[in-house]
């Protein structure tokens, strides 16, 4: 399911959100053109690698796949050290992406939901959270996947802190969806509760499996879920202390418009 918009109107302009926004995409840019170097070491360097942080002192080797003239040569190297502590990268690794497809989904899932939180939170204190269910989404990968030597990037925690965050703030709102259904590509107007719960269990069952997964690589499901549960946990204190401003007045989504289409795509 791909959002599209919610009808939650925003009173000020989301700069925080802007400004994560724009930071990724720099941090993005730079594994862009390094990418032509010998030995791109961007994500070695800032993504955060389990086993570094637990035991700085050992190297970390990277078992990978080269070609030396005709042929494929698997070789292991020691990874880049990072320029400061190893746990600082809990915090660095959240603005890098591991391509095109990972970066602009988090940063669409962020554009959608995120300013609205901000909304209700104020421009400092939205930073502090983003940065916070970040960080905390790092401690829940770091301590699920202790052993690991894969680097771990991605904002995707931080934003499930802001889905979280959402899903308390604004229990009644609706997002217009696109959801594929069989060979077409179908517009939906969802509860934005069922929306976000859904992706959640999706997140929470694919995490539970890989608990008995021996290297739980390619996603960090329990970032995912560390990051959501503390968005919608500091969402619901901050609201009990009132620290959030009210809710504005939602606005009926209009997808008169759209509500006739239907798009053919491909299954792969």
């Amino acid at each position: 399911m791909i959002p599209l918009r919610d009808n939650i109107p925003s009173r000020t302009t989301p700069v925080v959100n802007y400004t994560m926004i724009g930071l990724c995409a720099l941090a993005f840019v730079g594994q862009l053109l390094e990418q032509s170097a010998p030995q791109p070491s961007l994500v070695e360097r800032f993504g955060m690698i389990p086993a570094r942080v637990f035991h700085p002192e050992r190297p970390v080797e990277i078992e990978e796949v080269v070609q030396e003239g005709q042929y494929l040569v698997q070789r292991t190297r020691t990874a880049a050290e990072p320029p400061f502590s190893p746990w600082l990268t809990l915090l660095t690794c959240i603005f890098l992406h591991g391509g095109w497809l990972h970066f602009l989904g988090n940063m669409w899932f962020l554009y959608i939901f995120g300013d609205n939180v901000e909304d209700r939170m104020g421009h400092v204190g939205y930073l502090l959270f983003y940065v916070g269910c970040g960080v905390t989404a790092s401690f829940a990968h770091l301590f699920t996947n202790a052993a690991s030597a894969i680097p771990t990037i991605g904002a995707s925690g931080a934003i499930a802190g802001v889905m979280g965050a959402y899903l308390l703030l604004y229990p009644r709102a609706m997002v217009v969806t696109l959801v594929p259904i069989i060979y077409f590509l179908q517009i939906l107007v969802i509860p934005a509760p069922v929306f976000l719960v859904i992706w959640f269990l999706l997140q929470f069952f694919q995490g539970v499996m890989t608990i008995t997964s021996t290297e739980a690589g390619g996603v960090a499901w329990w970032a995912h879920i560390g990051g959501f549960a503390v968005g919608f946990l500091v969402a619901g204190v901050l609201v009990a202390v009132g620290e959030t401003r009210p809710p504005v007045q939602q606005r009926r989504p209009n997808t008169e418009h759209m509500s006739a289409y239907r798009y053919p795509h491909r299954r792969w």
